[in-house]
C-alpha cells in the first residue's frame, strides 16, 4: 500500500472509531482499560467515569475516591497533573493509576499511587506548569502495581497485586 494509501485506511479508521464511540488516544484506551480491568478484578474497587472536563479526574469509586487516569505507551513520562491555582499543594486525587498498554494497545500493567506516595514522587515540569511522575523503576517501586495474568485458566480476569500500599477496598 502507498503512502497516500495508507492515509486514506487511516482517516477511514478514525472516522468509523469515532461513530462506534470508540476511544482513539492513548490516554482515552488507558482510562477505559483502568476502569475494566478494576471492575471486573475481584478486591479493586468498582470504578465509574468521571464527568467530562472533571480536572484530573477520570474515575470515581463508589467510596467517592478520586483516581487520575495517566496512559503510557513508550514514554518516560506522566502526562501532567495541573496543581489548584489557588492552593498549589490542595490534594486533587486519591489515587493516580499509571496505566502501561503494550506496543499493540493492550494493558501491561498498572501502578497506583495514592497522594503520598505521588507528592513524594512527583516532579515539577517548569514548561506546562505542572506536575508528572517519571517512570523509572524506583519510582514505579512505590507504587501497588497490577498485572494481568492472562495465562491463567478460568472465568474473569486474575490479577497478581505487588507491593499493595493499601488495604482492599
Amino acid at each position: 500500500m502507498d503512502d497516500a494509501g495508507l492515509l486514506r485506511l487511516r482517516a477511514a479508521l478514525h472516522g468509523e472509531m469515532r461513530r462506534r464511540g470508540l476511544a482513539l488516544s492513548v490516554g482515552q484506551v488507558a482510562e477505559k482499560l483502568a476502569i475494566d480491568f478494576f471492575n471486573s478484578t475481584p478486591g479493586c474497587p468498582n470504578l465509574a467515569e468521571a464527568a467530562v472536563g472533571t480536572a484530573n479526574v477520570d474515575a470515581l469509586s463508589r467510596r467517592g475516591d478520586r483516581y487520575s487516569i495517566k496512559g503510557v505507551l513508550d514514554a518516560r513520562k506522566t502526562g501532567t497533573v495541573y496543581p489548584d491555582s489557588g492552593n498549589p499543594e490542595r490534594q486533587l486525587f486519591e489515587y493516580l493509576l499509571v496505566v502501561q498498554l503494550t506496543p499493540d494497545w493492550t494493558l501491561h500493567s498498572i501502578y497506583e499511587f495514592d497522594w503520598p506516595s505521588f507528592v513524594r514522587c512527583r516532579s515539577w515540569d517548569k514548561r506546562m506548569n505542572a506536575w508528572y511522575l517519571g517512570l523509572a523503576v524506583r519510582t514505579l517501586a512505590q507504587a501497588t502495581n497490577y498485572t494481568p495474568l492472562t495465562s491463567q485458566v478460568g472465568p474473569g480476569p486474575k490479577a497478581r497485586r505487588n507491593a499493595s500500599s493499601r488495604p482492599n477496598t
